[in-house]
């Protein structure tokens, strides 16, 4: 039985359809003729003929030759099928003649007997040749009738050949999880802000301070109008809001640091200087602009005491009830990242020994991802397409060389994974359902019954869990030193 979500709802609806396709042994193999069109019979390997040409270590051309029986045999099956279904005027449904069928149904036969004999050609060049396909790249189907043999010509792309490093007791490093009293004070100091009151203050605006203030800019003498377009707000602003030297530039860099020391209704001329890279108004980057600031209030930060009303907020009964609840969320989120950090180290470490070749198409698919999710992740921070055209090649390079590690460890952890013979089990794919279902906001049942409709994505998700599975199992072998702690 899977595990039950709220309201009883059974979340392993979606397993069923995991389990088809253990990742241990396959890897990357994706939905291929074989899936589409199964085995109607076994194959005869004395009619396949399969040649077997070297393109690289890693991409192979299986000429795969069917003999005329085996081709007629695919035709012959199909023709059957549609005479069973067919239903033509002055034949009761399945009784229509074999030859008045293909007559009518000729085009839709042809295109199904064409992918028939593709997949048996592809299923039959597997079984004879024992090579370890992950990517089927290319299919060259040449002459392909009834009565006729068929050479088949299949470019794959194979699991590279290659010996595993040593991997239990690799080095890892951490950092010690007892949080300091110091850590404990910033974070009961954070509690206490984030409840803060900001009170008006008739003084000078000082360290922490939020003062509001309106601006305009020039940049040599003009208005800043057209030079930002529709970003007007870098061009002037009848009042914002900025804390003083905060920890984060706000709107305008540097602004922060430039209104300290000024009381309400004060007025200054401040020369700001924008990044050379500045992407949210690319005609500013680089630019000195100066704006005329008038300061309109200022506000400074008051703490709530740390009272019987603080401490019910915080669910605690006293100071030392609330230092114990943050010492165990300090050392928790520390031993979390010391467990990211020992995954890092453990990826960087089979990086490092990963000599040896890797198959072009999965290095192609995993850059488009690297890349996709790079310029989504710009995009959202206000990146204009154009700086990407601009820096084309890098991204390329960069982003071809991130894939590359990327699909070496990934083909590292397949193998260790299958020679420990770690496998998804139901309660690591429940659990996925339970997760991704709090984290989406979806019922569990719904998310498990949607995903078992996307094979694709099943095996996406499969592979990721079998290598985070992989990836834990190492940790857990390795060899841990503690390190100082960071001052």
């Amino acid at each position: 039985m899977g595990q039950l979500g709220p309201g009883g709802q059974n979340v392993h609806v979606g397993f069923k359809y995991a389990q088809e396709w253990n990742l241990a042994l396959t890897g990357w193999l994706a939905l291929t003729y074989f899936d589409r069109f199964p085995d109607s019979h076994p194959p005869n390997l004395n009619t396949v003929n399969v040649q077997i040409t070297d393109i690289n270590e890693t991409r192979k051309t299986l000429t795969v030759t069917l003999d005329k029986s085996e081709v007629d045999g695919e035709y012959n099956a199909i023709l059957v099928d549609f005479t069973r279904q067919a239903s033509l005027p002055g034949f009761r449904p399945g009784k229509a003649p074999a030859a008045m069928v293909a007559k009518r149904f000729g085009k839709e036969m042809k295109d199904e007997f064409k992918h028939k004999v593709i997949g048996k050609a592809y299923r039959d060049g597997l079984e004879q040749s024992k090579l370890e396909v992950l990517n089927l790249v290319d299919v060259e189907e040449g002459t392909i009738e009834p009565g006729l043999s068929a050479a088949i010509k299949l470019t794959v792309d194979v699991r590279p050949e290659f010996k595993l490093p040593e991997y239990n007791g690799l080095t890892t490093e951490v950092l010690p999880t007892e949080p300091t009293a110091e850590e404990i004070d910033k974070v009961i100091e954070g509690l206490r802000s984030e409840r803060a009151d900001f009170k008006v203050a008739e003084r000078a605006a000082a360290k922490g301070d939020y003062v509001r203030f309106g601006y305009t800019g020039t940049l040599e003498g003009k208005a800043l109008t057209e030079l930002v377009g529709d970003k007007t707000i870098y061009a002037s602003a009848p009042q914002t809001w900025e804390e003083v030297e905060g920890a984060n530039d706000g709107l305008l860099p540097g602004m922060s640091a430039q209104i300290a020391g000024l009381k309400a209704g004060d007025k200054k001329s401040a020369a700001i200087t924008f990044p050379a890279d500045f992407a949210a108004v690319p005609a500013l980057a680089g630019k000195q602009v100066d704006y005329a600031i008038e300061i309109q209030e200022v506000r400074e930060r008051v703490l709530p005491p740390m009272d019987e009303a603080f401490f019910k907020q915080n669910q605690v009964d006293d100071l030392e009830g609330l230092k114990t609840q943050v010492r165990a969320n300090l050392a928790m989120r520390k031993d979390y990242e010391n467990r990211a950090a020992q995954r890092r180290q453990v990826t960087d470490a089979l990086v490092a020994q990963a000599n040896f070749p890797v198959p072009d198409s999965l290095i192609a698919s995993e850059r488009d991802s690297v890349l996709r999710q790079f310029i989504e992740e710009n995009m959202r921070r206000g990146i204009p397409q154009e700086q990407f055209e601009q820096n084309k090649k890098e991204l390329y390079e960069s982003a071809t060389k991130a894939a590359t590690s990327r699909v070496k460890v990934q083909l590292m952890l397949a193998k260790i994974a299958e020679t420990e013979k770690l496998k998804i089990e139901e309660k690591d794919f429940s659990n996925w359902i339970m997760r991704e279902a709090m984290r989406s906001g979806q019922k569990p049942d719904k998310l498990a019954k949607d995903l078992g409709k996307d094979r694709d994505q099943v095996r996406a998700v499969q592979q990721q869990l079998l290598f985070d599975k992989t990836l834990d199992f190492l940790v857990s072998k390795a060899t841990v030193k503690t390190a100082s702690a960071k001052a």
